[in-house]
């Protein structure tokens, strides 16, 4: 029989996996709205906590809006992402919780062993990768990628450490949800060749940042964050 905690001891424990050469970036499609997504966000809550071999980020999509609650963290960015993802690859649409690993992995947001297996793979897939450097200078902050390989987009993101809602309308109606890495402002800067580039831009919303290198088939060339 599955037992949960020896379970969660192996997922969250990171000397169990190989370390990556960049972060494995997660990223959660998830609602104040739905039900179903309160496990997920406690699991991506651990995964924050507890890897920092693992970039982990939530967006708070805004489909389930209209459906009793409208969630306060959701923004129209993080539903286009979701979609992006969804033409990328056969995931039968946009559903909530959906947790896409490294870009190219997709697995219920609230399955365990499915996310702990998804999280492996992609750790050992990772390959050595430039790390971008992010500096604060008042309201403007300074990205500065080195030499890599390969060609992509290159994202900046604002996400808030942590966040505690109660919640009184909807199908969580009652609750008090903690939710982990919410992300607050996401931002195409441009195309990345390989070459070395220093960019400036202003900050985005949120308390902390990262930035993503993606290519065009959503795996990850480069990941900095704060």
């Amino acid at each position: 029989m599955f037992k949960p905690l020896l379970f969660a001891f192996a997922l969250m424990a990171g000397p169990a996996f190989a370390q990556p050469a960049r972060p494995v970036v997660v990223e959660l499609f998830t609602s104040q709205g739905c039900n179903s997504c309160p496990p997920a966000d406690a699991l991506l809550r651990e995964i924050a906590r507890d890897r920092p071999d693992v970039l982990a980020l939530a967006f708070h999509v805004t489909y389930w809006n209209n459906l009793g609650w409208p969630d306060p963290y959701s923004f129209k960015g993080a539903t286009d992402r979701q979609a992006v993802y969804n033409r990328l690859g056969p995931y039968g649409g946009s559903y909530t919780p959906q947790l896409v690993v490294d870009g190219h992995i997709d697995v219920v947001g609230s399955d365990r062993p499915r996310v702990a297996a998804a999280l492996k793979s992609a750790a050992t897939e990772a390959k050595p990768a430039p790390t971008p450097r992010l500096t604060r200078d008042g309201n403007n902050v300074t990205i500065d990628i080195p030499t890599g390989a390969g060609a992509g987009r290159i994202l900046l993101v604002g996400y808030d450490r942590e966040h505690r809602t109660a919640v009184p309308r909807g199908e969580n109606a009652g609750t008090t949800l903690v939710e982990a890495n919410i992300v607050r402002d996401f931002i195409a800067l441009g195309d990345w060749s390989g070459a070395a580039v220093q960019l400036r831009h202003p900050v985005p919303a949120g308390e902390r940042l990262a930035v993503l290198i993606q290519s065009s088939d959503g795996r990850y060339l480069a990941v900095g964050r704060e």
